[in-house]
């Protein structure tokens, strides 16, 4: 049953000295942000209004995800501060007496209502701000960057351990309930370990004699990979045949099982084709067990020519606000990306830019093109390599000149949501999780610079 607001204040309200009851004014112009109405329609489809057990109230919810994300604190850390602390718990709406909901509350929470959501909320944020009449798009800037998936770095033979280790967890377990029957299953997870630890002794020599033993170590590696998950395989096969109406928690190791079955398989086959000198496509490679979506990205950085996770691209205007984001699986194209994200832009304040301004990876004679049909004006992005005189006249403009300048800032608000809003590293897997995680980032640094526009 969903539950908006908290209608149970205590005694200790009243007793309470009115300093006590201070509040910084960060947090009250937050506060009184986020007491508009419009932010429970999003979670109105995932709570019956009147049947089931009463969920905690939205708005004590909302500022809770606030916090966590504002200041980069863990569901426990953020319960036990939010409990030992008068302000926050007067913030969250959360009566002086009680504790705040329990940690494993708020993950099902958010785990329920998916990224569909919180992209719902973003929406009625920027509403709200173009009400408010605090939202200028007349200049726009876009850019894109990597948002590093929660995994070590990948190497065949440490997925390829891994996979073996998380197979013979989970067959221990079915085995355990007693559901897999005689089915035998060897424990290959020291032999595993063993070739690992030889691979690292073979790599301190740093020769090709080295490169070729590792490459042997390797393929022995996917062998012992290709046995266990023929032997997990018939261990899946008996334990479902056996449990023709197994218990929720059986089901849940059963498909856990067969996604680590068809993960390894995958790595194996890619690892295949490494040893035989092929390079596996970036696009399907697998770098992890748990996030299947993650992918190798190269984005042309010194410090890390190679990162593992999902890009971003981010669109604000000269206040600081995000008015538009997404995150994609891979590396797709950043120049198909930005006329869609100016007309969701256009869609949501009502209001054409005057300017667009992006990097030179946008620098296309298409992106211009679908800007103008939109009704923008002036189009700041650079051409790659060598440009018509035509071109370099209109590239060397006073405006184009100043909203290039202007464009470099992007960068600056890139590093503000990974530095503070949790976009250096989402820590929900998957494409999903990714787009959950950052989409919480958004809402929080919009709640921050809108309440200090309206304040």
């Amino acid at each position: 049953m969903l539950r908006t607001v908290c209608d149970r204040p205590t005694l200790w309200e009243e007793l309470l000295p009115a300093e006590a009851k201070v509040m910084p004014p960060d947090l009250v112009a937050v506060d009184r942000l986020l007491d508009d109405r419009r932010f429970f329609d999003p979670f109105r489809a995932f709570f019956d209004p009147v049947w089931g057990r009463p969920s905690i109230p939205i708005e004590t919810y909302l500022r809770l995800m606030f916090l966590k994300y504002r200041y980069r604190l863990g569901y426990e850390t953020l319960c036990a501060e939010v409990s030992d602390s008068i302000s926050w718990l007067r913030f969250c709406r959360i009566p002086i007496g009680e504790r705040a909901p329990d940690p494993s509350t708020l993950m099902k929470i958010t785990t329920k209502i998916g990224s569909a959501t919180i992209d719902a909320l973003n929406a009625e944020l920027i509403a709200a701000a173009v009400e408010a009449e605090v939202v200028d798009v007349s200049w726009l800037r876009a850019d894109t960057t990597v948002v590093v998936a929660n995994i070590k770095y990948p190497t065949d033979s440490g997925l390829l351990t891994k996979g073996i280790s998380k197979i013979s967890v989970l067959v221990g377990r079915i085995q355990t309930a007693g559901v897999a029957g005689r089915t035998s299953f060897d424990d290959r997870v020291p032999a595993a370990r063993q070739g690992a630890h030889r691979i690292g002794s073979k790599l301190r020599r740093r020769n090709e004699t080295a490169k070729a033993e590792v490459l042997e170590i390797t393929g022995e590696l996917a062998a012992l990979a290709e046995t266990v998950c023929e032997q997990a395989k018939r261990v899946l096969r008996n334990a479902k045949r056996m449990g023709e109406r197994p218990i929720k928690r059986l089901r849940r190791m059963l498909a856990d099982l067969g996604a680590a079955i068809c993960a390894v398989e995958q790595i194996i086959a890619q690892t295949r084709l490494r040893i035989s000198g092929t390079q596996p496509a970036g696009s399907t490679r697998r770098v992890s067990l748990h996030d299947g979506d993650a992918r190798p990205i190269r984005k042309g950085s010194l410090a890390k020519p190679i990162q593992f996770g999902y890009t971003g691209q981010v669109t604000d205007n000269r206040d600081g606000i995000v008015l538009d984001y997404e995150i994609e699986a891979g590396m797709p194209p950043d120049a198909p990306r930005l006329a869609p994200a100016i007309e969701r832009i256009i869609t949501a304040t009502g209001q054409v830019p005057d300017a667009v301004t992006a990097d030179r990876g946008y620098g296309q004679t298409s992106v211009d093109t679908d800007l103008q049909a939109l009704g923008v004006d002036l189009i700041a992005v650079l051409r790659k390599g060598k440009v018509s005189q035509k071109r370099h006249a209109a590239e060397t403009t006073d405006d184009f000149v100043e909203l290039v300048k202007w464009r470099t800032g992007s960068e600056g608000r890139i590093a503000t949501l990974k530095r503070q809003h949790g976009w250096d590293r989402t820590r929900l897997a998957g494409l999903e999780g990714a787009r959950t995680w950052c989409g919480w980032g958004v809402f929080g640094h919009n709640l921050t610079k809108i309440a200090a526009l309206t304040h």
